[in-house]
């Protein structure tokens, strides 16, 4: 790594706050920006504040921080705001504080929000729960910087007391709070906003956001592994500037390889936008909304600056975080880390028996997933039944689901049925499960299901594909969210199980995102969890089989 206290660099300096283009150099001492100055200078290259991903769960790209920040650097980031909700749902106060200690690991800025919603509903099993007290905790220190986001919108409309009381430590602490709202319109969203709700990453039409915006809110625009919203909100950019940030949310080890912010500034411009509203949006605004102590290149502010070719490709040359080079011409500087690998997992192995659903009706209740997105449908449909149990019925792409209590040994797996998926043989398992990542399963029989979760049993966690005598399977020894192995090391043995579960029929682009996302109960219409379907219109537990 470049760590030279003292350096100049020129080129044309692209000023964010003042909105203009200039030639000349800037002078860094001890990590800062001591001087710019405005001169003729032959270098073409330009140079811009890096990057800020407004909205991020690190865990989710199976990687630490430290993994995370050095892969995320290459493509012109330089911080994130990151909610640890997922290893909160795992392992607790104990797992933000592994986040943050491993974040400080590598010259990256990680601004992690205290977890609002641990567990995120009382109808599923987590490895642990932050109560209101541990939240003002986690608040009252300089490592948190925002209250993350509150998924119980129900519990603010219904003025929750222990809602309550952690929007107003946030308050009380002044830190902004996060939301998570989808689809919610009119007079309930404007009393949730109302609660001092300042964002929302859900928004799926140009309608909702702008209703939104209207009521007060900054809407960030979300373009992750399997939510992808920018098409639809970008213009956004352009007439709102000053209330949109750029976030990934969630986002897989193979596509963060590929890019990261950089690439929706690359297509936010293709889309005519200017240059100066879409910067703002990844750099301006997240660093003025959460108060982060990330430059913006002006005199005085931390070196968090990148440089590139020029404003059409925007192909990331060198990024500086502190004054200290961290990456150049597409690779790290930054040595990989040892991590650690706490953990919390007691689940026990199953049979294929443990899958089998007695047919006590002719009508079910089938989730529908959608390609792309993290939202689910629900239609009633006919099981196929053989010998008086419900089966998969591959030929109409309704298979099994099933989730597993991984905190408790021998627990008993809930089943379900979903269309969408498309295998034709085999079974996909994960721990990576939205909320409370227990083990979620999705196959087209009984044996295959039963391999691939004991193949993440043995392994204390995982992602895993079975099928017939072959099981391939990505230990995840971190919390049962992230490997100890580098970025493209696990990348590409994600990229291998994508691949294997298309080759079994799978018709999504990222099955195991999508998959991940099947028990995340506060996003509609129909999910599960290891006590049940959930519907979360009613926000109830309801039935598998239904009368008509």
């Amino acid at each position: 790594m470049n760590s030279q206290k003292q350096f100049t660099l020129s080129g044309q300096i692209i000023d964010v706050v003042r909105q203009r283009v200039f030639s000349g150099y800037i002078e860094v001492d001890n990590g800062r920006i001591k001087k710019i100055k405005e001169k003729a200078v032959a270098d073409s290259r330009y140079i811009l504040p890096g990057f800020v991903d407004a909205h991020v769960h690190i865990e989710s790209s199976m990687l630490p921080p430290s993994e995370f920040g050095r892969v995320a650097s290459v493509h012109g980031t330089v911080a994130c705001v990151s909610d640890p909700h997922e290893i909160a749902n795992v392992l607790g106060m104990e797992g933000v504080q592994y986040m943050i200690d491993d974040g400080k690991k590598i010259p990256f800025k990680y601004y992690f929000g205290a977890p609002s919603c641990v567990p995120a509903t009382s109808f599923e099993t987590s490895g642990a729960s932050l109560t209101a007290a541990d939240v003002e905790r986690l608040l009252r220190s300089k490592d948190i910087r925002y209250l993350s986001e509150m998924m119980n919108y129900p519990g603010v409309l219904s003025e929750d007391p222990q809602v309550m009381k952690k929007l107003e430590a946030a308050r009380r602490n002044k830190k902004p709070v996060d939301g998570h709202a989808p689809g919610l319109r009119g007079a309930e969203a404007e009393a949730y906003i109302n609660a001092g709700i300042s964002t929302d990453h859900e928004c799926e039409t140009l309608e909702e956001a702008i209703e939104k915006i209207r009521a007060g809110m900054t809407i960030l625009i979300r373009e992750g592994s399997a939510a992808r919203n920018f098409n639809a909100l970008v213009r956004l950019i352009a007439d709102y500037p000053q209330q949109v940030m750029l976030c990934s949310d969630d986002k897989h080890p193979d596509s963060l390889l590929k890019g990261h912010i950089n690439d929706l500034v690359v297509r936010a411009l293709a889309e005519g936008i200017d240059v100066f509203k879409v910067l703002r949006a990844c750099t301006f605004n997240p660093v003025k909304h959460y108060g982060l102590d990330t430059g913006l290149l002006q005199v005085g502010d931390p070196a968090d600056f990148i440089v590139i070719n020029n404003l059409s490709e925007v192909k990331v040359l060198e990024t500086y975080i502190n004054g200290i080079k961290v990456a150049e011409g597409g690779r790290s500087l930054c040595h990989a880390m040892n991590t650690e690998t706490p953990n919390n997992f007691k689940a026990t192995p199953v049979t294929p028996a443990s899958f089998a659903v007695k047919a006590t009706g002719r009508h079910i209740r089938i989730i529908e997933a959608y390609d792309g997105q993290i939202t689910t449908g629900s239609f009633i449909g006919h099981p196929l039944i053989v010998d008086g149990m419900a089966v998969s019925d591959i030929s109409n792409d309704i298979l099994k689901i099933a989730v597993i209590n991984r905190y408790k040994a021998k627990a008993v797996p809930m089943v379900g049925f979903i269309h969408g998926f498309g295998l034709r043989c085999g079974a996909l398992a994960s721990t990576v499960a939205h909320d409370s990542h227990n083990i979620v399963v999705v196959g087209a029989d009984d044996e295959a299901m039963s391999s691939a979760v004991n193949a993440i049993v043995a392994n204390k966690g995982g992602i895993a594909a079975a099928n017939g005598g072959e099981v391939f399977i990505l230990p995840l020894p971190i919390a049962g969210l992230m490997s100890t192995l580098d970025a493209a090391t696990v990348a590409r043995r994600y990229e291998l199980m994508d691949r294997l579960a298309r080759g079994w029929g799978a018709d999504l682009k990222t099955p195991f995102m999508t998959l991940s996302f099947m028990s995340l109960l506060v996003i509609p219409k129909l999910k599960i969890s290891d006590k049940g379907l959930f519907d979360t219109q009613r926000f109830e537990l309801t039935p598998l089989f239904v009368e008509i």
